[in-house]
């Protein structure tokens, strides 16, 4: 049967297709149904909420270190707690693929803009931008292998538009 999928849901395809083992994340809108749905979609991936985002990327990092393949979630205002990990990931040997999924607000829910893209330009590590779910499946997976080619962390920014629509 197929299936119509949001970008986020596409996500989660694209890291069950890529050979994820650890996926980590911290709930908050737009991103928390990636992690809603690695863990009731794919039950081979290894998939937990973390305390807070600095802490999903550390143990993200730390299955890549062993070669796992690994997916840490979080919402745009995250990556700011997730800096310090940010930055140690980039300036570090990234054995399996190490895919940070951030979901900018662009000020719909919150009324603290960030953007993803100045944080992944001062760890000088690739960002993909989705435009629909298509795109966020193919991307997921290129994700990925950049990762391994690069020894990088690799983000894929999606925006609360593209997170939740078909």
């Amino acid at each position: 049967m197929n299936k119509i999928l949001t970008a986020n849901d596409a996500v989660a395809r694209g890291a069950f297709e890529s050979g994820v083992k650890v996926a980590t994340g911290y709930p908050g809108t737009p991103s928390t149904s990636i992690i809603d749905d690695i863990m009731r979609d794919y039950k081979d991936i290894y998939c937990e909420w973390s305390v807070n985002e600095k802490v999903a990327l550390e143990v993200a990092m730390g299955a890549s270190f062993s070669g796992a393949r690994s997916l840490a979630v979080m919402k745009t205002v995250g990556l700011n707690v997730a800096h310090d990990a940010l930055i140690s990931a980039a300036q570090s040997q990234i054995n399996g693929g190490l895919v940070i999924v951030v979901a900018d607000d662009v000020g719909r829910i919150t009324d603290d803009y960030n953007d993803c893209r100045y944080y992944g330009r001062s760890a000088g590590v690739p960002i993909l931008e989705p435009s629909d779910s298509l795109d966020a499946l193919k991307l997921t997976k290129l994700a990925f292998k950049l990762s391994e080619l690069y020894s990088l962390p690799v983000i894929i920014r999606l925006t609360t538009v593209t997170c939740k629509n078909r």
